[in-house]
């Protein structure tokens, strides 16, 4: 009898010393989830950003754009837009005529089928859990940390030649959002949200 309180007495502290480690550390053991366009030119948003700089509305080529990387038919995640799109995204309002638009855009809804655009959306983003792995597991406490960065450009070329281009992204991101469920796995995550970066959202 004694023997079996002794083991049972191990397998208790065994168990408290496997939760207490759990609970106070190896942050690591969380997972983590890497969210990347691929490309073969670009690593940073200071990369992408400098080599579109390079690009001159009505004096840079196709063939130009090619060069520095912009080539749908090689670079993957380049999305081709007709005269259609740039229309349904310009003139979404019937109130906007087309000529308040820049004139890189009325010449290409003039050249019609002769007018197309490259759609880009790059981004290197990596989303990290961290904090008490015991509370995260157990969806008592979730914290995640989000970064990195999104670029997003559009160059409309009309017959061999570049008309227009704009770009807009995010050069750093860097959020975090923390997830308290006093249910804890009774209670769905999205019941209570919290943004650190924003206050309460829900």
């Amino acid at each position: 009898m004694s023997n079996i309180n002794s083991f049972g007495k191990r397998l208790l502290l065994s168990a408290i010393s496997a939760v207490t480690l759990i609970s106070f550390g190896c942050g690591s053991l969380l997972p983590s989830v890497k969210e990347t366009t691929q490309t073969y030119y670009w690593g940073t948003f200071d990369e992408v950003k400098a080599t579109f700089e390079k690009i001159t509305p009505y004096k840079t080529t196709i063939e130009e754009l090619q060069k520095l990387g912009f080539d749908p038919f090689q670079t993957p995640n380049l999305k081709i837009l007709t005269y259609l799109d740039i229309i349904q995204r310009f003139m979404f309002n019937p109130s906007i005529k087309k000529e308040e638009l820049d004139e890189g855009i009325q010449n290409c809804i003039d050249a019609k089928t002769d007018c197309r655009a490259y759609e880009i959306q790059l981004k290197n983003i990596t989303k990290k859990r961290y904090g008490n792995v015991f509370l995260d597991l157990l969806n008592f406490k979730r914290n995640t940390k989000e970064s990195g960065w999104e670029f997003e450009a559009l160059i409309v070329i009309v017959n061999n030649n570049v008309v227009y281009k704009l770009w807009g992204g995010k050069p750093i991101i860097d959020e975090s959002m923390e997830i308290k469920n006093p249910l804890g796995p009774l209670q769905n995550p999205s019941d209570l949200l919290i943004d650190t970066t924003k206050g309460m959202l829900q």
